[in-house]
């Protein structure tokens, strides 16, 4: 008799086949085509990797990987279009609160509804969106479709919820005989609401995965622990039962990074102009050469001293330490430098944040005092630029200047988000500045911005908290795992230096209870070694992915979690060495 838990099974079951057939319906490759290109050939590559796993004679741990080999190939090509499904919906709904306000400056203006449609599908910031409005605006314009009736065809076509439910809603309303401008004003609520609800999906979605990390990691911990320490009963490799379990907690964390990266919600901090170069980019660009000399110097001395073709020790050149250092000393100093443009840019990105804070009420302000004056933006903001508006307001002087000097107001404009060096107030100046020059009114567009901004910023606070909560968990697993890891070896390592004196029968052998003559401490040492840094890089990136910064933003949390793990496991095992001793 079936149960209620195995009705719900098979749901599930069908439920995931059903959204299989649906990414293969989708994809712009036809699905007998795929299915006889990719999917055929790669199923007949497994059936041979499973053949040959069984006829060849080779030990087992080398005939294993075959098999899961071509299942991986399979896998991967048969759940490839519901990835590529799941990669273009996710860049629809992350652009889509930007294209909607966008669509909405335009249609406040005084152009015609399709030209609206013709601007944003040539915006290539938009992506999947851009490409949405292209296909709309080509069923209007090649096939002679209406364009309530081009809106209705594409809802039923696009992978995103959000957008489908727009472009169907907005068929309807343009059929009635609503204007785009009343539409768009009436929906702005609705369309910032659901943004919200996937941003914060998003960030739920992230605080399950910490969770998942968490239990996965502390596991891969205790493996790998169990390896340092079984081979001294066992009389096994340790070495290769140790590199067995680095290369699977290498392969753990980097798929809960990739995880995390397809998770995490598109919002960039900085914007990068290629043509047009602001005061951060030449003490940013000098910090990052500095920082990175001074680590190859110390990489190269650090080397040298290990293997012993550097004039120079490691020692030497740090005052009130002498030779030998820890090994985990050798892998920590060397990358310490990095920390200086780490800290510069963490410097730069609390200014960008600062003027972010202070953009919608110059905006909403600009917008509104254009408006009652009826005059231009230099003179509006010659009054304006008296005001406080904290870290934006040398931005807004230099835009007053850049205006009273008879600079083009457009490239003005990209003068001014080019030195803010922000997303958002790039992003958003260019629909105030595209908005004014098409006709639209400055108090409307700077009240839509603003609004439209605040909202944005509530949700980085957000996910600012989540952040915060990843930081803290990655730097407990890293000293949690580092201590577990150096326990495990000091205790091999004592037990390997001890002489045991037993007095026992001829036929007894003590070696084969403890085989301490396996192992190459060093070596493991070394390996181990290469666990912390391995896990410093792929935690600093997971931190730079969830918060959304600049790159070089990874390298403060990699020199501070190379020198936790370095400064835990030489505590601990000054500690183990003492405790035994005693």
């Amino acid at each position: 008799m079936a149960t209620e838990e195995d009705d719900g099974i098979d749901l599930t079951v069908s439920e995931t086949v059903e959204g299989l057939l649906e990414s293969y319906r989708r994809m712009e490759m036809p699905m007998g085509r795929y299915v006889t290109v990719i999917l055929i050939p790669s199923a007949g590559f497994f059936l041979l990797a499973s053949i040959a796993a069984v006829l060849l004679d080779l030990p087992l741990l080398i005939r294993l990987p075959i098999p899961l080999l071509g299942l991986l190939v399979f896998g991967a090509s048969l759940f490839y279009p519901k990835i590529l499904l799941s990669q273009r919906r996710r860049e629809l709904n992350n652009r889509f609160h930007l294209l909607v306000t966008h669509m909405t400056v335009l249609a406040t203006t005084k152009i015609d509804r399709m030209e609206v449609f013709r601007t944003l599908a040539d915006e290539e910031e938009y992506g999947e969106l851009a490409n949405e409005m292209r296909r709309i605006v080509e069923l209007v314009d090649t096939w002679n479709q209406s364009l309530d009736d081009a809106c209705r065809r594409r809802a039923k076509e696009v992978p995103s919820e959000a957008v489908s439910d727009f472009l169907d809603r907005l068929s309807y309303t343009l059929g009635a005989g609503q204007s785009l401008e009343d539409y768009l004003l009436s929906e702005q609520d609705q369309i910032i609401q659901e943004y919200s609800t996937v941003y914060e999906s998003a960030l739920d979605s992230l605080d399950v995965m910490k969770d998942l990390y968490l239990s996965m990691v502390l596991s891969m911990t205790f493996a790998l622990v169990f390896a340092v320490v079984l081979p001294v009963l066992t009389g096994t490799s340790p070495t290769l039962t140790v590199s067995a379990v680095i290369v699977l907690y290498i392969f753990v964390q980097t798929g809960f990074f990739l995880a995390i990266r397809a998770m995490a919600p598109y919002d960039p901090l900085w914007y990068h102009p290629e043509e047009k170069s602001s005061p951060a980019d030449g003490k940013i660009a000098k910090s990052f050469y500095g920082g990175v000399g001074a680590t190859v110097v110390l990489l190269f001395v650090s080397l040298g001293g290990v293997f012993g073709f550097s004039p120079v020790a490691l020692g030497d050149l740090l005052p009130f330490v002498s030779e030998p250092l820890p090994l985990t000393l050798y892998a920590a100093i060397p990358v310490t430098p990095l920390i200086i443009p780490g800290v510069i840019l963490r410097g730069e990105e609390e200014q960008i944040k600062g003027r972010d804070q202070e953009f919608p009420s110059f905006i909403r302000a600009l917008g509104a005092t254009e408006g009652a004056k009826q005059s231009t933006t230099s003179a509006v903001l010659k009054s304006l630029r008296h005001k406080d508006f904290g870290a934006l307001t040398e931005n807004i002087n230099s835009l007053f200047k850049r205006l009273n000097m008879r600079i083009e107001p457009a490239e003005a404009w990209r003068y001014f988000t080019a030195d803010c060096r922000s997303y958002l107030i790039q992003t958003f100046s260019e629909m105030y500045l595209v908005g004014r020059e098409m006709g639209g009114s400055p108090k409307l567009l700077g009240e839509l911005i603003s609004e439209n901004m605040n909202e944005v910023l509530q949700l980085r606070q957000q996910r600012r908290q989540a952040t915060t909560t990843l930081i803290g968990l990655l730097y407990g697993i890293t000293a949690a795992s580092t201590f577990a890891f150096f326990i495990g070896l000091e205790v091999v390592n004592i037990l390997s230096q001890m002489s045991l004196d037993l007095q026992t029968g001829s036929d007894f052998d003590v070696g084969s209870l403890i085989n301490t003559g396996v192992y190459n401490i060093p070596l493991i040492e070394f390996l181990l070694v290469i666990v912390i840094l391995f896990g410093a890089m792929l935690s600093s990136l997971m931190i730079r992915t969830v918060d959304g910064g600049h790159k070089m933003n990874t390298y403060i949390h990699f020199v501070v979690l190379t020198w936790l793990g370095a400064i835990v496991s030489i505590v601990t095992r000054t500690l183990v060495s003492t405790v035994i001793s005693i």
